[in-house]
């Protein structure tokens, strides 16, 4: 893709139970960036825990695995994008704004749309990639080569015809 740079992102569950996920898509519709891979999908057990490896020591782990899983929210999948152009990555983070929803500026998505519930759970409404090396790893997590409008990274072809990551 030459000097551009693709990001994923994440529409959670908290998101799609309260009705925003239309509002999310306006606001990075918005963007100078091209979206070249939608999809809903189901997240399991085993995908989020990979998604959030970073995070596994931390003391709030299995209640984000239960946040991604839509265990919380009653809504059990997400929204996966890709969205692809220059500087994509730091576009997405900052209409996203910070993660914590009450730091973010009221301007973001975060700000404008996230929460901190009465009991505590940080609704946060979408996940973005924190960087360009984060960004490859996530989108080769959720999607296959051939879900992409266009090829991001080195992928071959097995069995004659399935196109997986190289």
């Amino acid at each position: 893709m030459g000097s551009e740079e693709a990001t994923l992102v994440l529409i959670k569950p908290d998101a799609i139970a309260r009705g925003l996920a239309g509002a999310v898509l306006s606001r990075l519709e918005q963007l100078p960036l091209a979206l070249i891979g939608a999809k809903v999908t189901r997240v399991s057990q085993r995908l989020a825990e990979v998604h959030y490896q970073a995070m596994r020591e931390e003391p709030f782990f299995n209640e984000l695995i239960q946040h991604l899983r839509g265990e919380l929210h009653g809504v059990a999948y997400v929204l996966a994008l890709v969205y692809a152009g220059p500087g994509a990555v730091a576009a997405v983070r900052q209409a996203a704004g910070a993660t914590n929803p009450e730091a973010a500026s009221p301007t973001s998505l975060r700000g404008a749309l996230g929460r901190m519930t009465t009991t505590g759970l940080m609704e946060n409404v979408l996940h973005a990639s924190s960087d360009d090396r984060e960004a490859q790893r996530e989108i080769t997590l959720w999607f296959r080569p051939d879900e992409l409008l266009v090829p991001l990274y080195a992928s071959k072809t097995v069995e004659g015809q399935t196109r997986v990551w190289a």
